[in-house]
């Protein structure tokens, strides 16, 4: 990648991060290490996601072909506007996020033309079912009964379950024997605490109403441990309430009996060369090293 390319990619970086903490700044703020983004842009040749876990969700083995799809065809995007970073409305309106860039760039790679359509959350299966757009790109997980109703594409994007640490407390890694007799801090009724009661023996669970309390707890140093969404933890340990007390503790966990088989796009099941299209183009944006760029630029800090 040439100097005026990085220095680019890093002005993107920049602009959405802005965007996060713009749009949300209860959730969100600046780290020291982006701050100090803009001085890198004169150094490209520094410039680098240091510390950032970007995930894989692509077997590089897999040879998958390129379907014909007619270039005529309008491909309309249905998205929702209310979950960051993987779709949320840009300073500008117009919606952005991992997700919505993924569909443009899924575009670009196919050759085709795209259209973005926000819907609300809970219609838009129907809109999709209604033939109100083609692809839904939002967070909705696969399940078994998704799948009967509609063809989905290997999953572009995981929630992983995560344990969270205060820093000053030098807890050890969380496996088996570390935790015995430690107090961590669930959600009470969520998959977090029943992978917890299933595989965690020794501990105490201690369950919470909302992980806002939970994470207030272990900030106070009432828990030794929180484990949880880890997209919820990500936000929260870069955002200033958590006032850079904490930070991710082992995991990745993505057991999908418990978390699910993950998010992907969503077709009609009579649409199925749109699927192995959009399949094909979100194999090689990972390969290219597209999905790399577009997850820094939504995730200052990471959930895996």
């Amino acid at each position: 990648m040439g100097a005026g390319s990085r220095a680019r990619e890093y002005q993107l970086m920049l602009r959405d991060i802005i965007t996060l903490i713009a749009r949300f700044p209860s959730k969100i703020k600046l780290p020291a290490h982006i701050c100090a983004l803009s001085a890198l842009l004169l150094l490209p040749s520094l410039a680098q996601a240091q510390g950032v876990a970007i995930p894989n969700f692509w077997d590089p083995k897999a040879q998958l072909d390129r379907p014909d799809l007619p270039a005529t065809r309008t491909i309309r995007f249905l998205v929702d506007d209310d979950f960051p970073p993987l779709h949320f409305p840009g300073l500008d309106g117009n919606p952005t996020g991992l997700s919505v860039e993924l569909a443009r760039a899924a575009c670009e790679r196919l050759g085709i033309t795209c259209t973005i359509q926000v819907r609300r959350f809970d219609m838009l299966l129907d809109a999709l079912n209604e033939r109100q757009g083609d692809v839904v790109a939002a967070a909705i997980p696969v399940t078994a009964d998704l799948r009967r109703r509609f063809a989905v594409t290997a999953p572009y994007f995981k929630i992983p379950a995560r344990f969270a640490v205060r820093k000053d407390r030098n807890q050890p890694t969380p496996e088996a024997r570390a935790l015995q007799g430690k107090t961590i801090g669930v959600v009470g009724g969520t998959a977090h605490e029943a992978f917890a009661k299933a595989f965690v023996t020794g501990a105490t669970l201690k369950p919470y109403a909302e992980l806002a309390a939970a994470q207030a707890a272990l900030k106070a140093g009432e828990i030794d441990y929180l484990f949880a969404d880890g997209l919820g933890l990500a936000l929260w340990i870069g955002g200033e309430e958590a006032g850079g007390c904490c930070d991710f503790s082992g995991g990745p966990y993505l057991e999908s009996r418990f978390f699910g088989e993950g998010i992907g796009f969503i077709t009609r099941a009579e649409d199925e060369n749109l699927r192995r299209a959009l399949d094909f183009a979100l194999q090689q944006l990972w390969k290219e090293g597209k999905y790399a760029e577009l997850y820094l630029r939504f995730f200052p800090i990471s959930p895996f």
